[in-house]
């Protein structure tokens, strides 16, 4: 059993993003985690990435 207690999440997004709400979130204040969701679904699952995996995607862009 996992006893451990996650912290808050704080989701942002880009600055350039409109108000459409058609965005990619980012909790970056998770260690070793990076979650990433749609604005447009927040209740969904987030996809989880290290942030090795993170910055090689970004990277890519």
């Amino acid at each position: 059993m996992n006893n451990l207690s996650p912290e808050p999440t704080t989701w942002r997004k880009s600055s350039y993003s409109a108000d459409g709400g058609d965005c990619l979130e980012v909790a970056d204040n998770l260690p070793g985690i990076l979650p990433v969701r749609d604005s447009k679904t927040p209740h969904r699952t987030p996809l989880l990435f290290t942030p090795t995996t993170w910055t090689a995607f970004i990277r890519t862009l």
